[in-house]
């Protein structure tokens, strides 16, 4: 039996990496998705995807940072299928790097308004959905940067990811009475677009796989796994969570 069977999705930052893998993965378990992202060609050939290998899947492109987007994600939902059960906010961004010193403060705010900000707006609505269903369950992205590693030039980042573990605790406390569920997943380094652009030389690349216990970065389709983990009941005691996926990357001093 198919483990999201008639649950209804939303995934944003869905047009590449790990979105992109945890959709195709919840679709073949049998979620309905609404996908989201700023890159429409992307999230369109997504959502095509989808619906070829009989799944069903509607994209509307956007910025997180909007709330008015965030609202439609989830009217969208309901419009197509009476209810939101899951949500993913994965949307993200590096941002602004370098010195700390140097930093502008645009490049701080924006970076914030991305990763924390958009996913708070998200949940807001997301969340209002989920009480007048009886539940759901909430996923947000965070990032082992800034929990159990530091690396220089990411202040922005590390911050506005690490804000996300507060968010999640603090939600899982207010919403858990309504069986609304709320869980933070913390990659270690996973090969993506985002990866590849902090570790753009031979030498960088050996370094952060060497931070793991498992020597190799993971694959996006790796992490979508601990997502649907989160999504089913089969997390269903699961709630408040900062869920280490780091390939042992917390624990390696070697």
């Amino acid at each position: 039996m198919k483990r999201l069977s008639d649950k209804v999705a939303i995934i944003t930052g869905a047009s590449a990496g790990i979105g992109w893998a945890t959709a195709l993965l919840l679709a073949r378990e049998g979620a309905k998705l609404v996908l989201g992202a700023r890159r429409e060609c992307e999230l369109n050939a997504l959502a095509a995807e989808i619906e070829q290998a009989g799944g069903s899947a509607v994209a509307l492109a956007g910025d997180v940072r909007d709330e008015g987007y965030a609202k439609g994600l989830v009217e969208l939902a309901v419009s197509r299928h009476g209810r939101l059960d899951v949500a993913f906010n994965n949307a993200g961004m590096l941002g602004e790097s370098g010195p700390s010193t140097e930093l502008s403060e645009a490049g701080w705010a924006d970076t914030l308004a991305v990763n924390l900000t958009g996913s708070f707006l998200g949940a807001k609505h997301q969340i209002g959905q989920m009480l007048l269903n009886g539940g759901g369950c909430v996923i947000f992205t965070s990032t082992f940067v800034g929990y159990s590693f530091a690396f220089p030039g990411v202040a922005a980042y590390a911050a506005s990811k690490s804000g996300l573990i507060g968010l999640t605790q603090a939600l899982a406390a207010e919403f858990g009475p309504k069986s609304v569920r709320v869980n933070a997943i913390l990659p270690g380094a996973v090969d993506t677009d985002m990866y590849r652009t902090m570790n753009d030389t031979p030498e960088k690349t050996t370094f952060v796989t060497n931070l793991h216990a498992l020597k190799r970065v993971a694959t996006p389709q790796e992490i979508a796994r601990t997502v649907l983990y989160l999504a089913s009941d089969d997390s269903a005691f699961v709630t408040g969570a900062a869920l280490l996926v780091d390939g042992g990357a917390s624990i390696t001093r070697s």
